[in-house]
């Protein structure tokens, strides 16, 4: 597997790369906000809280002063609040669920893709799109592929397609993602204003 470089930090990638929470929380916060800022914000999380991302502790943790926590400069997102509420209720399920093992989302009990994504839809902050998203970016990036996991992951987990953070690789993948997204975002208002 290829180092990750979806914030083109090479700390904030490489906890991304080797704690797959820290992989779900970017994906979570992967909303009105820069791709590659949602991803870094594990790294602030962890920072700010001795340099671990535990599922157990953050569901553990005082909501307000995790709220805090997550609004302190630089913020986490630019609804830090709210945010911290879904990063929360996300480890929350994860350790009731998946005893506190976020890797266990798509490795318990051998599922396929579409189980894959079945479990991750399941999750707050996660509908249809981003389900299928983070399917992608496990089966392009993070080295899950279960049979099936392309077809569950639609256009999303097409080789080639610069689509979702699940095709950012570098600086140069970085900016067709950002394309791809600009020109999707106009051919939607042109279809709204008709």
């Amino acid at each position: 597997m290829a180092k990750l470089q979806l914030v083109q930090d090479p700390a904030a990638d490489a906890l991304l790369e080797s704690n797959a929470f820290a992989l779900l929380v970017g994906m979570l916060l992967d909303q009105q906000y820069p791709m590659e800022a949602a991803f870094a914000g594990p790294k602030k999380i962890a920072d700010r809280m001795g340099g671990e991302l535990d599922p157990r502790a953050i569901a553990e943790y005082d909501p307000e002063k995790f709220a805090a926590l997550c609004s302190k400069t630089p913020a986490i997102h630019r609804f830090p609040g709210s945010m911290a509420k879904r990063i929360q209720a996300l480890a929350q399920l994860v350790v009731d669920r998946y005893d506190g093992d976020a890797a266990a989302l798509w490795t318990a009990g051998d599922p396929d893709g579409a189980e894959v994504l079945s479990r991750l839809k399941n999750l707050p902050g996660f509908g249809e799109q981003k389900a299928k998203i983070f399917l992608a970016l496990l089966g392009k990036q993070y080295g899950v592929t279960p049979e099936g996991w392309r077809k569950a992951a639609g256009d999303y987990g097409k080789a080639g397609s610069y689509l979702s953070i699940a095709d950012v690789v570098d600086a140069g993948s970085l900016e067709k993602v950002r394309s791809a997204k600009k020109q999707a975002k106009a051919a939607a208002k042109k279809q709204a204003a008709k």
